[in-house]
């Protein structure tokens, strides 16, 4: 989709205000729940049905696929100093396509407002244990239209000054990324997913979350087979007006077989997440058979490249701003993904990483 594509197909998109209280700021464990105790919205064209994550298996049929996302969150976050004193929090989106050592980065407000857009290039950032990162350039392709707080980019290309690869860096001083919304700061295995096995991702890939080992037992009982795609995420913090960078993602020759088969024979493929979403679509050949990959991705579903492989989605919820409701549209259609945001906003849903969850079957 093109900058003025996206542009056009967000303001189609209604502005809603999510009351803070909505917000999930804990993990369920916290709250003394468990992982698949989470509610769950099943958004259907004749009906919304209100479960807790644990029945998603009911909702499925013998011959579905579900296919999950295997990377793991690494410690993505730390904290740094620009080069006129103030404290900036550093969140790593990922490296960068030309893969020649430079990284994409976002500068955060250490308090968790939001992002710090006054950045310039050859600006310095000094982390807690001196690396220096040099901002080389921003990320054009990120600003498509006019956000709303700035024309200016959120993302920068940078580079670490040193021998030490940055993630290696990070593998001793970083944390996982939080936001505002979050009552503290939790441990990294509080951001990580039954399947994660690679680390890679900047945040969690959190439409999985609520997935425990039983609940993968229920799944494979009911006839329902599960199979995995591999797609590094980056920051999650873009908004509608923003496209999402570039992604390392991988689709495995079994999984692209099994993903055949399943649609071959009536079944449904179910994407846990936008990042397999955008994986599995991301392997489609021109001839729109799925086949197996291994690259960068820069595929942006929306209205105007609709899915074209999944036909099931299950996610958490995004907030008014957020660019991936253009690809909950992609997926299920703007009419199901609306009914059902108005659905969650009435029925006091819990939004963000550690909260409620939907399941699109259009």
């Amino acid at each position: 989709m093109s900058a003025a594509g996206v542009a056009e197909a967000t303001s189609r998109w209604p502005s809603f205000d999510l009351d803070p209280e909505r917000s999930a700021t804990e993990p369920p464990e916290a709250r003394g729940g468990g992982r698949d105790e989470v509610r769950l919205l099943v958004a259907e064209p004749a009906r919304m049905h209100h479960l807790r994550f644990r029945d998603l298996p009911s909702r499925l049929e013998p011959g579905d696929l579900v296919v999950v996302n295997t990377s793991a969150t690494s410690p993505s976050a730390t904290d740094g100093r620009r080069a006129d004193g103030r404290e900036v929090t550093v969140h790593l989106s990922g490296p960068h396509p030309a893969e020649d050592g430079t990284w994409l980065i976002e500068l955060r407000r250490p308090d968790g407002t939001g992002p710090m857009l006054d950045a310039v290039r050859d600006e310095t950032i000094t982390l807690g244990d001196g690396t220096e990162l040099r901002l080389l350039e921003p990320h054009a392709s990120v600003v498509v239209g006019a956000p709303r707080r700035s024309r200016r980019p959120r993302l920068w290309r940078s580079a670490a000054r040193g021998h030490e690869p940055l993630d290696r860096i990070l593998e001793r001083t970083g944390r996982p990324v939080s936001y505002g919304h979050l009552a503290g700061h939790w441990p990294l295995r509080a951001h990580q997913t039954v399947f994660g096995r690679e680390p890679g991702s900047a945040e969690m890939v959190s439409a999985a979350r609520p997935f425990t080992h039983e609940l993968v037992t229920d799944l494979a009982v009911r006839g329902v087979a599960v199979a995995p795609v591999r797609l590094h995420t980056g920051v999650s913090s873009l908004e509608r007006d923003e496209a999402p960078p570039a992604e390392r993602f991988a689709v495995p020759a079994a999984t692209a077989r099994l993903a055949a088969h399943a649609r071959a024979h009536g079944g449904r493929v179910v994407a846990v997440g936008t990042t397999v979403t955008r994986a599995l679509e991301s392997a489609l050949d021109p001839e729109g058979r799925v086949v197996a990959r291994d690259g960068w991705t820069d595929l942006v579903l929306g209205p105007s490249r609709p899915a074209r492989l999944v036909t099931g989605l299950v996610t958490g919820w995004h907030g008014p701003d957020a660019s991936h409701l253009l690809l909950l549209e992609a997926v299920a259609g703007a009419g199901l993904v609306r009914r059902a945001y108005e659905a969650a906003l009435g029925e006091a849903y819990r939004w963000h990483e550690f909260g409620d969850s939907c399941l699109f079957l259009p």
